[in-house]
């Protein structure tokens, strides 16, 4: 049973209206913040996180050449490009592994890349981000924007934007 929020009538599950008053029942279960801070987590935008512009390299990128770029630029993750359209995303994690015992003489980013990764847009929330990542056990996600990937969050950024929000005084 669905109750209305308006006459407390007790309505079929589902409906749209409620047959007693003709509330709308559409929102009823919608979960609404308790605290600052989760209103925080459902307002903010991806966006806010300001990420830096992803490394991305072609499919054809031999995996070495990936894996001294990303330590010489010190980053865990690089988005995978197939002409303009990101194929896929190779972490940390894929080197351990899919690389672990093999030569890496004549691989690509194309054999071991995760391919067709979960993504977000950068209007996407907080929340929305931190379920993905929990969800999927994922650290890296591509933020994409317009088809084109434009970002990573990853998740030390998630976290630290959490302390920040945990550590602002309550008004």
């Amino acid at each position: 049973m669905m109750v209305c929020p308006v006459c407390g009538f007790e309505n079929m599950q589902g409906a749209d209206n409620c047959e007693n008053c003709g509330g709308d029942l559409r929102t009823t279960d919608i979960p609404h913040p308790g605290t600052r801070f989760e209103a925080e987590l459902v307002s903010e935008p991806l966006r806010a996180l300001d990420p830096e512009p992803p490394l991305s390299l072609a499919a054809e990128t031999p995996v070495g050449e990936a894996i001294r770029t990303m330590q010489e630029r010190q980053v865990d993750a690089v988005l995978v490009l197939e002409g303009e359209r990101l194929g896929g995303i190779f972490t940390e994690r894929d080197a351990l592994l899919k690389l672990a015992g093999r030569t890496l003489d004549g691989v690509t980013l194309a054999e071991v890349m995760t391919r067709d990764p979960v993504v977000l847009r950068a209007d996407d929330n907080m929340a929305v981000a931190i379920h993905k990542m929990a969800s999927g056990r994922f650290r890296h996600i591509p933020v994409v924007e317009g088809g084109r990937a434009s970002g990573i969050v990853t998740s030390r950024d998630l976290l630290g934007h959490l302390i920040r929000l945990l550590d602002q005084p309550s008004s």
